[in-house]
């Protein structure tokens, strides 16, 4: 469903032979689909439909590289997949897999030309997105690493190890631990706006059903958010808006409220 943030009117998108969706991504005009074995990527202004084939298994994470109009996709055997717009031909070719990761690759964000992805092998993964080689190893966390977020000049990771770890790059360039958040359940997912006063609040969700809402740099406890399932996905909108999905298939539309938060 592609869903209008003012009306909440949805419109269905008929994804043919579809029966698993892993991920979605939206970018500019294009939607793009993790699904078994293909990306399938939804032109929504010409309401054309490509398949980007070479995957093994379904799709679980996605991520766009824009200066380099390159879409990248994580598999469920550990391997990422990278395509290449081609305007000329208006379609997106293959361009080159990564190997490295000996599980599923659960998040992929690219920042500062660089790939980022994390997997159920408990390890993230640096990419150089013009050499596509791997430069960084990183194994800091105990657990699947679920969840990746870029911001500024910092990369947050999260696990189901129960923590979740602020990493920066030293004078030689390499990333390392500068702070570990402690909470009391796995965590899911991450997400990182701006509130009404334009101050950063960061958003993780856990494994108890909550969403837990920190001021930063300071990580002091703002609020906290229930659902009846585990919240897997958030994004953001427009107007101070964002969004949570659960596992009961549940959509959730929040707005801050400067009278409470």
């Amino acid at each position: 469903m592609v869903w209008d943030c003012h009306t909440g009117q949805g419109t269905d998108i008929p994804l043919h032979g579809v029966t698993e969706v892993g991920c979605l991504l939206s970018e500019g005009p294009w939607l793009f689909v993790g699904v078994p074995n293909a990306v399938k990527a939804w032109n929504t202004l010409t309401s054309t439909e490509q398949s980007l084939d070479g995957p093994t298994g379904l799709v679980h994470a996605l991520s766009v590289v824009n200066q380099m109009q390159m879409d990248f996709a994580g598999t469920e055997d550990g391997t990422i997949f990278a395509w290449k717009f081609n305007s000329a031909a208006n379609a997106f070719e293959p361009v080159v897999s990564l190997a490295g990761h000996t599980l599923r690759v659960v998040s992929l964000v690219s920042g500062a030309g660089k790939l980022y992805s994390a997997s159920m092998d408990h390890t993230i993964r640096v990419w150089d997105v013009e050499s596509f080689q791997c430069i960084q190893t990183l194994r800091d966390h105990k657990s699947v690493v679920m969840s990746l977020l870029c911001w500024d000049d910092y990369l947050l990771s999260c696990s189901l190890d129960k923590t979740v770890k602020v990493w920066a790059a030293t004078s030689s360039g390499a990333l390392e631990v500068t702070y570990t958040h402690n909470e009391e359940h796995g965590v899911l997912a991450l997400c990182g706006m701006n509130d009404e006063q334009s101050k950063p609040v960061f958003l993780c969700s856990c494994n108890d059903n909550s969403v837990r809402l920190y001021d930063l740099p300071s990580f002091k406890e703002r609020c906290r958010l229930f659902s009846r399932n585990e919240v897997r996905v958030f994004q953001i909108g427009s107007g101070g808006l964002f969004f949570t999905g659960d596992g009961e298939g549940e959509i959730k539309v929040w707005k801050w409220d400067t009278r409470t938060l």
